[in-house]
């Protein structure tokens, strides 16, 4: 399928793991493993079109509230995903990136994410991020601390403060903004995820749930993304994405 414009990076709310599961008549860890397992086909649909940036929303500050052995088992399986696939990240032209309280996570996950994010940092290809032990409050609520230290020390006029500044502290700084939210699972909210950064993007729901968002389903997301009208307050559209 050619669509007219193509985003330039696409933030994934990866939702409905547990629900899926549960419909499958499977434990919630089981939906964990589906939803996992279809991180390759997102990745290879989104450079396949043409996406330069795909950030994964994987793991929230709030998450740590759940079952301990749910936790448990997410920490393994990322664990495992770091073995695994790190190798196959440097062949495909990946690079890997995580953001969020990476401090929360276990030393040894700590270690391999910083492997991961070393090893693929010359690579050239489709940027991915996953945000681990994330918060976007909390993220902005640090980005105005930094700032505040700054103001304190006399290294910059409180004044004088702007949206590049608070942006320029936050985990995202290397990153543009999304161009499109996708949620799956059918939930109207954005959870705590990137609330800075989404301000203009544009937003796609979908009932699919994570396990069953196919490489299809991502394409039927570009489609829909192709046929807005971003106008950023304007009253004639702004041609943004890849292709602008």
């Amino acid at each position: 399928m050619s669509l007219e414009k193509i985003p330039q990076h696409v933030a994934l709310i990866m939702d409905g793991n547990g629900r899926w599961a549960g419909r499958q008549g499977l434990a919630r860890i089981r939906g964990h493993q589906a939803g996992a397992d279809r991180l390759e086909d997102v990745m290879r649909a989104a450079e396949k079109a043409g996406v330069k940036y795909i950030t994964l929303y994987a793991f929230s500050k709030e998450n740590w509230h759940r079952p301990k052995d749910e936790v448990q088992f997410l920490m393994q399986l990322l664990s495992n995903y770091l073995d695994h696939k790190l190798a196959e990240l440097k062949k495909n032209n990946i690079v890997f990136n995580a953001i969020g309280c990476l401090t929360d996570m276990p030393s040894e996950i700590q270690a391999k994410l910083s492997r991961a994010a070393e090893e693929t940092a010359s690579n050239t290809g489709l940027f991915v991020t996953f945000a681990f032990s994330y918060s976007s409050r909390l993220e902005i609520t640090e980005a105005c601390r930094a700032l505040a230290r700054l103001a304190v020390q006399g290294k910059i006029d409180p004044e004088m403060i702007s949206e590049k500044d608070v942006a320029s502290h936050l985990y995202t700084s290397a990153l543009p903004d999304p161009d499109l939210l996708i949620r799956t699972s059918g939930e109207m909210r954005v959870s705590n995820f990137l609330l800075w950064q989404i301000s203009y993007a544009e937003l796609y729901v979908t009932e699919k749930c994570w396990p069953e968002f196919t490489a299809e389903e991502f394409q039927k997301a570009l489609a829909a993304y192709s046929l807005r009208e971003r106008r950023f307050g304007r009253t004639e559209p702004l041609n943004t994405g890849a292709d602008a």
